[in-house]
């Protein structure tokens, strides 16, 4: 299983895509990819990328691309009220009920783009629609007399990307960040990997896996 950006699919790539496929299909693999948005899988934030899967010829047909969640993903105010009140910062609930949507997709962190901050101008322009500072990366949660437009902590936007509350990223804020910042989001990732396991666990009996001794 790969993750590449939305380009991928764009018309200037057509020829690589064909010599990836011929490649693969040399070494007895089927490969094919999808467009996946990540709100369709529970992360609060767009995030559309590319997935692609490349599994052995005997275990290809049984391959079927995880569905959509049937519910919203939820919003930014959702899923990081807990945190942004976490200091006592009495402004929190109601920043929360404002920053009701999902987050644009989470970028910055890259040395391309400078540092712990959440992108390029249009990128931190959505943010500040939902109430939060994108300019850099905030060292701790806002306290109690905060007055303004709060800044996202590496755990909050590790929860934006979907990560469990108890993963823990190595290093200072910069470094911690770029983690954040060009992780691919686990529950997408956990919803191909499911069906991947679910065609290879049901060809194995037909045809089982050889381990090298």
């Amino acid at each position: 299983m790969i993750e590449n950006v939305r380009g991928f699919m764009g018309a200037v790539f057509e020829d690589y895509r064909e010599r990836l496929r011929k490649q693969l299909k040399s070494m007895n693999y089927q490969v094919a990819w999808r467009l996946l948005s990540a709100s369709d899988y529970g992360v609060p934030q767009l995030r559309p990328r590319v997935v692609i899967v490349g599994l052995q010829n005997w275990a290809a047909d049984g391959f079927k691309w995880p569905e959509p969640n049937p519910f919203d993903a939820p919003t930014v105010g959702e899923t990081l009220h807990e945190l942004m009140a976490s200091n006592g910062w009495r402004g929190a609930e109601a920043w929360a009920q404002a920053a009701d949507d999902i987050a644009p997709t989470l970028v910055g962190g890259s040395k391309k783009h400078g540092g712990p901050d959440l992108g390029p101008t249009r990128a931190r322009a959505a943010w500040a629609t939902l109430g939060v500072n994108g300019k850099s990366i905030a060292p701790e949660q806002p306290e109690r007399d905060f007055v303004g437009m709060p800044r996202l902590t590496v755990p909050m936007a590790a929860l934006i990307q979907g990560f469990p509350r108890e993963w823990q990223f190595a290093g200072k804020k910069t470094s911690a960040y770029r983690q954040v910042g060009n992780a691919f989001p686990p529950p997408v990732a956990k919803a191909v990997a499911e069906q991947i396991s679910t065609a290879l666990e049901a060809n194995h009996l037909l045809y089982p896996i050889r381990r090298s001794a």
